[in-house]
């Protein structure tokens, strides 16, 4: 299940994750929140939370993360993933050099920071792979 967080800006479409997620959850919320966030803007940037629940992601669902960060691919201004799931921080690690905008991933321990990271200027001027 994804759900959107409140208190962001407009060029920041934050969500958390728990539970397995579905195509649904990328076609009910993540996508039009990111369709949504993208009117009148060039670039956009995405916080992710995903918590203890988060368990994994349904192969209609992974295919739907795959489209949508291809089909806005130059509109990624920075993204930040906040967890605990060693896994899923390997496999941003992996995958990095695949996306346009910054990436940081981080621990829980430091949701603070992550939520500082993605709403500053500091997304701009971040080295790509830091």
């Amino acid at each position: 299940m994804i759900k959107i967080l409140e208190g962001f800006p407009g060029n920041v479409v934050a969500v958390s994750a728990n539970g397995k997620l579905a195509r649904e959850d990328y076609e009910n919320v993540l996508i039009p929140a990111v369709e949504a966030a993208l009117v009148g803007r060039d670039k956009i940037r995405v916080y992710y939370e995903l918590g203890p629940d988060f368990m994994s992601m349904e192969p209609g669902a992974a295919w739907e993360d795959l489209k949508l960060g291809i089909s806005h691919y130059l509109q990624w201004e920075g993204i930040a993933v906040v967890t605990d799931h060693e896994w899923i921080r390997h496999a941003i690690d992996v995958f990095r050099f695949l996306i346009h905008g910054r990436v940081r991933t981080y621990p829980m321990s430091r949701v603070s920071e992550a939520r500082d990271w993605i709403v500053s200027d500091l997304v701009r001027h971040t080295i790509r792979l830091s």
